[in-house]
């Protein structure tokens, strides 16, 4: 005797509940964006990071050459200048939270244009330099200009150091002018 097979029909309300599946799935994703969209539009009516103040220059530092200015106003002085060139984006939350607050940062530590007041750290900056921490990896990708050279970067610290004065104690004088590789 033959075993008896059933032939291979497709459920119908299996069909229907994958279905089912694929619409509440589907709703979720629109409303997920939807929510997302929503909160973009609400997070612009905070009111931090929208002002882009460049407060007057006081007063600068007397530069050891030309170069070290130049070379400074280029990768530096965004966040360490009232000078700062604000772009677009920084008008958009919450990127423009992170900018506020890395200009406000930056300007706290070391303002060359408010030059002579207490608490300005212009002797750390070769070395920040020198370390590679300024200007910040995410920084360089979305202003190439800021990108230096290795000549331009040594060039920048030898000059910082003439400028500033070096933060670093006796016996690492000989790496004051060494830059990281990158």
């Amino acid at each position: 005797m033959a075993a008896q097979t059933t032939p291979n029909i497709p459920s119908t309300s299996g069909a229907r509940a994958g279905a089912g599946r694929s619409r509440t799935l589907q709703r979720f994703v629109v409303r997920g964006f939807g929510a997302l969209a929503v909160l973009l539009v609400a997070i612009q009516f905070v009111p931090y990071g929208h002002s882009h103040t460049n407060p007057p220059v006081l007063a600068e530092p007397a530069w050891d050459s030309p170069q070290t200015r130049i070379l400074f106003n280029r990768a530096c002085a965004d966040c360490h200048s009232n000078q700062t060139t604000w772009p677009w984006y920084s008008n958009v939350a919450p990127i423009s939270w992170l900018i506020q607050h890395d200009v406000g940062e930056g300007r706290e530590a070391f303002n060359v244009s408010e030059w002579g007041r207490a608490k300005n750290k212009g002797d750390e900056a070769a070395k920040e330099t020198r370390r590679g921490d300024m200007p910040p990896w995410f920084y360089t990708p979305i202003h190439p200009d800021a990108k230096l050279s290795a000549a331009e970067q040594q060039a920048l610290i030898g000059g910082l150091v003439a400028t500033f004065g070096n933060e670093d104690e006796e016996g690492e004088e000989g790496e004051a002018l060494a830059a990281p590789a990158r």
